[in-house]
Formats: C-alpha cells, structure tokens, sequence
C-alpha cells in the first residue's frame, strides 16, 4: 500500500489548524487488511490559553484536580469527543478527495494524546518541564535504560543543550537507578527511545 505519510501530516495539520487544534501525533498502523490511520489531536496555543484562563476564573466544567492546582494546563490536550469528531469528518473527506490513502480500507481515528502522552521534540521537553515522565534510552546511561522523574528546568534548555534533566528523587525508582545512587540524571535527547508523561492525578 502507497503511503504518503509526510503529505497526510501535513493534510491533517491544515484541518486541525482549521479546527483551533495541532496534531501531536500520526501513525499508520495495523494488518493490511485491517490498517488504523490514528491522530492524536491537542488543542492549539490559543486553545490551551483559554482552557488556563477557565482554570483561573474557576469554571466549574473542568477537572478538579486543574482547579486545585494539582494538574498544569499543559498536561490536559483540551479536545473533547466534539473536536475529534468534527475534525474526522473533515479530514476524512479530504482524504478521500486528495487520495492520500490507497482505496484499501483503513480505519480514521482521532483522539486526545492522554495523560501518558509521549515526548518526542526537544520543545515537548521545553513545555512539560516540571512534569513526571518515564524515560527509555537506547543505550544505558549509569548502566540503566529506564529512568523515571521530574524534567527538571535548569541552565539552558534542551533545545540548547541536546539533553534533559530528571529529578530522581520525585518519584520510585527501579533497582538499578536506586543502585545508580543518583538524586539527577542527565540523559541526551539523541539517546532517548522513548518517553512518555507519567499521570499525576
């Protein structure tokens, strides 16, 4: 099957900026026969302003845990079932119309990125310092492949510097980090194979 990821993204990028939304994530996946063409959806800069302006002014349809202060605006991606709906709707016939996708069947999925949302750039980094994540690297660092704590912020970003910084000590570690003896683990962004929010609610 012929698929032209690079043309799809940036197709579904221009309907989710119609949309007031930015794509976080697309994937082709599946079985030929059974193939899911999924996007993950967030709502845009303006979009999450808004939503932390309804946090502030205490609007009662938000989660609790974001009017107490105990979940940051950046962890929520703000889509409701609405947007991802209407977003399908668009993106769907756009597709059909451009012929982006072979005549094969496939199935169109929109979602939210979820509390567990997965890192990828160095500006996602940027963004969700101060958050947990849980972090698998390609090759170990201090003899370890998984780490796990708080992006901690400090001199120069990581678009800077290439790498992050996690505060061991937010959350349980593994044997091997606890062996490692470390409060901080620096880890380059090169090396990073996966990486992934940690919910804190």
């Amino acid at each position: 099957m012929a698929v032209r990821l690079d043309e799809i993204r940036k197709a579904a990028e221009r309907v989710a900026a119609s949309h007031g939304l930015e794509v976080v994530d697309l994937e082709f996946a599946g079985p030929p026969k059974d193939r899911i063409l999924r996007i993950t959806l967030e709502k845009n800069a303006a979009g999450r302003a808004q939503l932390k302006a309804a946090a502030e002014a205490g609007a009662k349809d938000l989660p609790e845990k974001l009017l107490e202060g105990a979940l940051a605006v950046e962890q929520l991606s703000g889509v409701t079932h609405e947007d991802c709906a209407e977003f399908s709707r668009d993106f769907g016939v756009l597709l059909d119309v451009e012929d982006l996708v072979s005549s094969e069947s496939y199935t169109l999925e929109a979602s939210s990125p979820g509390l567990d949302r997965k890192l990828a750039s160095a500006e996602e980094f940027e963004r969700f310092a101060g958050c947990l994540v849980k972090v698998r690297t390609y090759e170990p660092v201090r003899n370890n492949r998984h780490w796990q704590g708080r992006l901690v912020t400090g001199e120069g970003t990581p678009s800077d510097t290439g790498k992050i910084t996690l505060d061991l000590a937010a959350m349980r570690q593994n044997s091997k980090s606890r062996k490692a003896g470390l409060e901080t683990v620096e880890i380059a962004l090169s090396n990073i194979e996966k990486a992934n929010l940690v919910p804190e609610i």
